[in-house]
């Protein structure tokens, strides 16, 4: 059963001024595009009580933009797996 929906071209569009993934970088763990750091350090700072406020000023050349685009799209995709799992 699939859980995630088709990513609309919006949100690939948005994505991908936000977030690059590239084999030959850092092996093709996502990271935030213009940066070697990986999405994961967002969610790992979050887990860990941490503010995006505390986080873009640790990785200056990460706006905003890119840490909110990230979290808007996990959280999308995290609505629509929970949904599909509730009209199961």
């Amino acid at each position: 059963m699939a859980y995630f929906k088709v990513v609309t071209a919006e949100q690939k569009s948005r994505l991908d001024q936000a977030v690059w993934v590239n084999l030959q970088r850092m092996s093709g763990t996502p990271c935030f595009r213009g940066t070697r750091v990986p999405v994961q350090s967002l969610i790992d700072f979050l887990e860990g009580g941490e503010t995006i406020d505390e986080f873009i000023k640790l990785y200056p050349p990460i706006t905003r933009e890119q840490v909110l685009t990230v979290l808007d799209f996990a959280n999308s995709q995290l609505l629509e797996c929970a949904s599909s799992l509730t009209s199961a």
